[in-house]
C-alpha cells in the first residue's frame, strides 16, 4: 500500500508523519509552504509555548524538519499543477491530509476513494479553522474531538470515517492540547489505514448535519480561551 501525506511544516505534523511512517510505507510527504494571512492579529504567546512544549515532548527540544523523517517535497500550493501532476505520478492507494489549505477537485480526483482529512473538531458542529479554540471559547468541552473524514469539495463535509474525543487530564494547559490532539490523530489514522489495507476502502457514514464554518480566531480571544480551558481542566479529577 502506497500512502502519501499532504501537510505543512510544524512540530506536530513532523511527529504525526514520523509515527505514521513507522507503521505503514509512506511513499511521499508533500508540504504546502504558502499560508493564508488574515487581515487582523492572530498571534498569541501560548502558541510559541506550544511549539516549545511539542519539541520537548517529541524531539528532545530539537527543531526537526519533515525531510528528516520521510521523503518530502515542498510546494507553494498543493493545488498547483505541478503538485497535482506529482501526486498522479506517485499514484498512491491512500492520501492523508493534515493541516493544509482547501484542496481542489483536481487533488481529490487523484485518489477519490482513498483521500481522507484529519479535522480538529466535530464537523457536524465546527468546520473551518481554529475549531478546537472555538469549542473552548464556547465552553463546549464535548467539542474537543478529532475527526477523520473522507475529503470532498466542500469544507469538512466528507463522510466520517471515525471520531474520537481528545483525552484531557487535570491541570492540562492550552498549549498542551494540540499535542494530545496529534497523538489522537496518529492513533485513528493508523487504525483507518490498517482497515483500508485489509478492505481497500475507508468505511464511512454521511454527516447528519452541517456545522458552522469558522475562520481564524483573533488574538484578543485567545487569551480568553487560555483562561477558560485551564479553569476547566483544573476542575477535572
Amino acid at each position: 500500500m502506497r500512502v502519501v501525506i499532504l501537510t505543512t511544516q510544524t512540530p506536530h505534523h513532523v511527529h504525526f508523519v514520523r509515527e505514521i511512517a513507522a507503521a505503514v510505507p509512506v511513499a511521499l510527504v508533500m508540504v504546502e509552504t504558502r499560508s493564508l494571512t488574515p487581515p487582523f492579529d492572530i498571534s498569541h504567546p501560548f502558541e510559541s509555548e506550544r511549539d516549545r512544549y511539542e519539541r520537548e515532548r517529541w524531539f528532545d527540544g530539537r527543531d526537526v524538519h519533515l525531510g528528516e523523517v520521510a521523503d518530502t517535497e515542498m510546494h507553494p500550493s498543493l493545488n498547483d499543477g505541478d503538485a497535482v501532476a506529482r501526486l498522479r505520478q506517485v499514484a498512491p492507494d491512500a492520501v492523508v491530509v493534515f493541516g493544509t489549505g482547501k484542496l481542489s477537485d483536481d487533488v481529490i480526483a487523484t485518489c477519490p476513494e482513498g483521500i481522507v482529512n484529519l479535522h480538529g473538531g466535530d464537523p457536524e458542529e465546527y468546520r473551518g479553522l481554529d475549531t478546537h479554540l472555538w469549542a473552548v471559547y464556547h465552553r463546549d468541552w464535548n467539542g474537543l474531538v478529532t475527526t477523520l473524514h473522507r475529503l470532498d469539495s466542500a469544507i469538512d463535509a466528507g463522510d466520517i470515517v471515525t471520531r474520537r474525543p481528545i483525552p484531557l487530564e487535570h491541570g492540562l494547559k492550552l498549549h498542551q492540547l494540540r499535542s494530545r490532539n496529534t497523538e489522537t490523530c496518529v492513533a485513528i489514522t493508523r487504525t483507518a489505514l490498517g482497515e483500508f489495507a485489509g478492505h481497500g476502502r475507508f468505511a464511512a457514514v454521511a454527516q447528519a448535519r452541517v456545522g458552522r464554518t469558522y475562520s481564524f480566531m483573533p488574538a484578543v480571544l485567545k487569551g480568553l480561551c487560555v483562561a477558560r480551558f485551564e479553569a476547566y481542566t483544573d476542575r477535572l479529577p
